[in-house]
């Protein structure tokens, strides 16, 4: 890719390094507003067992009910990023989520593995999430847990 040099492509690495590193954090700590910054306005996001949200306002206002009373814990792990170009990469990270919530009486939880596959791009000097499509690999649930939509 002769448009980046390599301290360039580095250097974008890092920075795309640590907008993942934001977006777990914001999500785990419920910090809605640096999350949706984090986001296109355009983003994108697919999560099995979910319909496609079509917006960064979509996709805040869904996690945001889904996590509702919820303790998260995600950790995203060796990515796997590649330069389109100085602007646009596309990254796949191996993730673990852990969530644990009160369902009646109960305390449930979920562990879950598998894969965010997401895209990026430069805007107005920031990295930004524009797409993600998380397929997760194994889930566990405690017995008798129902999560998301179906929990409420």
């Amino acid at each position: 890719m002769g448009e980046m040099s390599d301290i360039e492509r580095l250097v974008a690495l890092e920075e795309i390094k640590r907008l993942k590193a934001r977006r777990d954090r914001a999500v785990d700590m419920k910090d809605w507003a640096t999350f949706e910054a984090l986001h296109a306005p355009d983003h994108r996001s697919h999560a099995d067992g979910f319909e496609e949200w079509t917006s960064a306002a979509q996709l805040v206002a869904n996690i945001k009910a889904n996590l509702e009373g919820v303790t998260t814990i995600h950790h995203s792990h060796t990515p796997d990023i590649t330069f389109q170009s100085a602007v646009a990469a596309t990254g796949i990270w191996a993730m673990e989520d852990n969530l644990y919530w009160m369902q009646g009486d109960q305390e449930h939880w979920l562990r879950g593995f598998g894969f965010y596959h997401e895209t990026y791009e430069k805007r107005n000097g920031q990295w930004v999430f524009t797409t993600r499509k998380l397929k997760r690999i194994s889930v566990k649930m405690s017995p008798g847990a129902v999560f998301g939509a179906k929990r409420a």
